[in-house]
């Protein structure tokens, strides 16, 4: 640091140039100065620094905790602030805490290891033995406070394009139904239909009284177990004949919350495994669901009054979707981009993270299967609201997860009130992307 050279940076001499204006010089002093103030060692030093001008030292500043406002926040200045660690993990855990994360760089003697961290750094731009470098035909963009979209590279170009066949969207926005949207009232509950083609058929007889079958409430599904809803309150599911084919929980903010919480804790495992054996696990999936064909098929007769040929159809159709989505999970990984750098410049697809989703009450078994699956195969974790009218085609596949080697938290399942738990999930800092499904007729 001794012998940097600060000064005009137009003089080709020179190490480092001025700051952009005395209000950030300032900005930068205090952060320096409230680092001071903290307990932190800060060392200052250049060759030579001019009398005049927006010119600040070269700033090396040590024995910084974690939480420190010079180790949280963008100093925008010639400030390097050093931590210690122990493990590559504890390295990898303090540099992602923070909520910004523009560019990162790794430096090792260990290549195989510099590639393992700089995969689990979350930064748009990682670089190892090196630091700021660029190429137009390279993407460059951050993450979370750091911004979203890429210049360069073709995904700087998506930027600016889109399908000849898709129309700009020109939503019309009604602040009155803004404000009310995701209000609920917990319906009233019904009485189980007897009717033989339903879950609550009579099964047996006591001295000449007919019994029906255990009357079930089916639960959430959160963190690979079924759970009960935090509301002592259920939905009925009705046909459209109006029998009552089954009953599920009323879900409500608790739920969603400890819904997101654990595929937040799942999300760092399930991206660390191979798209093998992602894809392995989804054919696992359609295999098993294969196998209740035609219960499946009869609940979903039940609820939607469809003949069994078609519902039969539909279960065909989400077996053939998950095939279809596990022989994708390998190829979507990235690509290497050619570049004027010298060495290898690698483009990551890397999971978005916690996927919110609300299914459509078209379809719900294929529905359900087209929306979480390929979320899933590409190292996400999802929290479904799934049909609101017809859920038991989700709920059906609680066993099918279980016995299909699913890690818990990868799949989460609330029932309830479409709009009621999309408030929510929309709300929630740890969810990354919300989407929502469903056909609106103005």
């Amino acid at each position: 640091m001794g012998h940097l050279r600060v000064g005009d940076s137009l003089d080709k001499a020179i190490d480092m140039g001025a700051i952009v204006d005395p209000q950030q010089r300032k900005s930068v002093d205090e952060l320096v100065e409230k680092a001071r103030e903290e307990g932190a060692e800060v060392f200052q030093t250049c060759a030579c620094m001019p009398s005049h001008g927006c010119f600040y030292p070269p700033t090396l500043i040590t024995n910084v905790q974690p939480v420190s406002i010079v180790v949280q926040e963008e100093v925008f200045g010639p400030v390097l602030t050093v931590l210690t660690f122990r493990t590559p993990k504890e390295a990898i855990s303090l540099a992602n805490n923070t909520r910004y994360g523009l560019g990162a760089s790794v430096w090792t003697e260990n290549f195989n290891l510099g590639l393992e961290v700089a995969l689990s750094i979350k930064a748009g731009s990682c670089w190892i033995n090196g630091h700021n470098m660029f190429d137009a035909a390279s993407g460059f963009g951050g993450y979370r406070e750091s911004g979203f979209g890429r210049d360069g590279g073709k995904e700087g170009l998506y930027e600016y394009v889109k399908p000849s066949w898709q129309e700009r969207p020109r939503p019309k926005v009604d602040d009155e139904l803004v404000k009310s949207f995701g209000s609920s009232v917990p319906p009233r509950p019904l009485n189980p239909s007897r009717d033989q083609h339903h879950s609550y058929a009579i099964t047996a007889e006591l001295q000449g009284h007919a019994l029906p079958s255990i009357d079930r409430t089916l639960k959430m599904y959160i963190g690979g177990a079924q759970k009960r809803p935090d509301a002592p309150y259920a939905r009925s599911v009705v046909s459209p004949s109006g029998a009552v084919v089954g009953q599920v929980g009323e879900g409500n903010r608790k739920d969603i919350r400890e819904a997101v919480e654990a595929a937040h804790k799942a999300t760092p495992g399930w991206g660390k495994r191979a798209a093998h054996n992602r894809a392995q696990i989804v054919y696992y999936i359609a295999e098993n669901l294969e196998l209740r064909h035609d219960e499946v098929a009869q609940r979903i007769s039940a609820m939607t009054g469809r003949s069994i040929k078609d519902a039969k159809q539909e279960v065909d159709l989400a077996v053939q979707r998950l095939f279809h989505w596990g022989a994708y999970a390998d190829k979507y990984g990235g690509s290497i981009q050619e570049t004027t750098l010298y060495g290898c410049t690698a483009r990551v697809h890397e999971p978005v993270g916690v996927i919110a989703i609300a299914c459509p009450d078209d379809y719900p078994l294929l529905g359900f299967v087209s929306l979480f699956a390929p979320a899933v195969v590409r190292a996400n974790t999802v929290v479904v609201v799934p049909s609101e009218k017809y859920p038991l085609s989700a709920t059906d596949l609680y066993q099918v997860f279980d016995t299909s080697d699913l890690p818990g938290g990868v799949v989460n399942i609330v029932t309830g009130s479409r709009d009621h738990l999309t408030k929510y999930l929309v709300e929630h800092q740890n969810v990354d992307v919300c989407m929502s499904h469903d056909v609106y007729v103005d």
